[in-house]
């Protein structure tokens, strides 16, 4: 039975598709088989994600505190300061910075509480003053915190219950930060070591000018867009002041967040508690060691246990994917969240409908489905649609349908 979550989640989702509705939408929310949406071909988009909070934590054990309750490693924004990244340092752009990660916090349980994107923001003495010239003195460490903005009082409140006599201060800042987020197009084509295409001809006569390159991505506060520490075919993202649109997004260019949403649908990419079920997810079930969110050389961390046992066996035989209703009737109301996937042949459930926005979708499937026709899958209870699965072109060739991931 579909959850009272699933269901509020459902409505909003609805809401969003209301509010855009431009061709690009309509086609990708169609009932037809193509794989690929145009979201590729009409980017890049920017969407400022709403369902996304920000909580600064600040102070001289912010790192420590953090690394006992994050599944990733926080010690590289503990490290030196890396080499010059940029040559000409520019009142946008900082001599030096630290590429943001993803990471989740667990229960001790081992099962999923949040996720969050973590941002050191530059260190002062990297950037230049208002003026132009000298850097202005070193603070205490300043990370931004990327949470769900549903359960950010939830965030806040699990922080300061560890807290302690930690000397960290945590302050939501959701209301004068936001998050963005810039995606499709050239975007989605970018090699791991490529730059940002939309600045590759920024500067005089569009020739090569790396401070003009640098200038173009940042503001002068130091809020820069950073490659998605996921996975290179989302984009860019990045924290920026709430009262002014950030660079590189143009006018014509901005959507509803909805996009970016039906972006990851494709992609296979789950986010925050409406898509990973809060204290029941395990988080490699939701391909999270492959979105670069777990670091097994850490030390311990709350919920460790569960997730260091399931990686030495190898075996995880059910993962989210995404995939595609096909309405055979050409009529009918398109299953929602909470449905059940059934191998029609026999009638096993093989999986559940997660998360859906028209015909496309996210559902925790069990890997041996994955390479059934399409004729075998069908929903619960509802008639004149079967379920076409996808494996993103960026799953690990090992995942084979007996879960065994070695």
């Amino acid at each position: 039975m579909t959850s009272l979550w699933s269901r509020i989640y459902t409505r909003k989702l609805q809401s969003l598709c209301k509010r855009a509705e431009p061709t690009c939408l309509r086609h990708i929310c169609s009932i037809h088989e193509d794989e690929r949406s145009d979201i590729k071909e009409r980017g890049p988009f920017a969407s400022k994600l709403k369902t996304r909070g920000v909580v600064s934590i600040q102070g001289d054990d912010t790192f420590r505190f953090l690394q006992g309750l994050v599944t990733n490693d926080m010690r590289r924004f503990e490290q030196e300061p890396p080499p010059p990244q940029v040559a000409t340092p520019t009142l946008n752009q900082p001599v030096a910075f630290v590429e943001p990660l993803y990471t989740a916090l667990l229960n001790p349980q081992g099962r999923f509480l949040f996720d969050a994107f973590i941002y050191r923001l530059p260190a002062k003495d990297h950037r230049l003053n208002q003026f132009g010239s000298a850097p202005n003195s070193n603070g205490t460490p300043l990370l931004l915190c990327d949470i769900d903005a549903d359960t950010a009082d939830e965030f806040l409140e699990h922080l300061k219950k560890h807290r302690l006599r930690s000397k960290v201060g945590i302050e939501d800042m959701s209301k004068e930060l936001c998050v963005w987020q810039r995606y499709g197009g050239s975007l989605m084509q970018e090699s791991q070591n490529c730059g940002n295409a939309e600045v590759k001809s920024s500067g005089w006569g569009a020739a090569s000018d790396p401070a003009a390159q640098a200038s173009v991505e940042g503001d002068n506060e130091g809020y820069l867009w950073f490659k998605d520490p996921r996975n290179r075919a989302l984009g860019y993202r990045g924290i920026f002041p709430s009262e002014r649109i950030p660079p590189l997004v143009e006018a014509d260019k901005e959507v509803d967040e909805i996009y970016y949403l039906l972006m990851r649908l494709e992609l296979g990419v789950a986010e925050g508690c409406n898509e990973i079920q809060k204290e029941k997810a395990i988080p490699l079930e939701y391909n999270l060691e492959w979105l670069n969110a777990i670091s097994f050389e850490k030390g311990c961390y709350v919920g460790q246990e569960l997730i260091a046992r399931t990686h030495n066996r190898g075996v995880v035989r059910k993962r989210i994917m995404p995939f595609k209703f096909v309405n055979d009737s050409g009529g009918g109301s398109v299953p929602g969240a909470g449905a059940e996937i059934l191998d029609i042949r026999n009638g096993k459930k093989v999986g559940d409908v997660t998360t859906v926005v028209g015909s496309r979708g996210l559902g925790m499937i069990r890997l041996e489905a994955a390479h059934m026709d399409m004729s075998q899958l069908a929903v619960k209870d509802v008639t004149g649609f079967h379920v076409k699965l996808f494996k993103p072109t960026w799953w690990p060739a090992n995942w084979s349908p007996d879960g065994y991931n070695g």
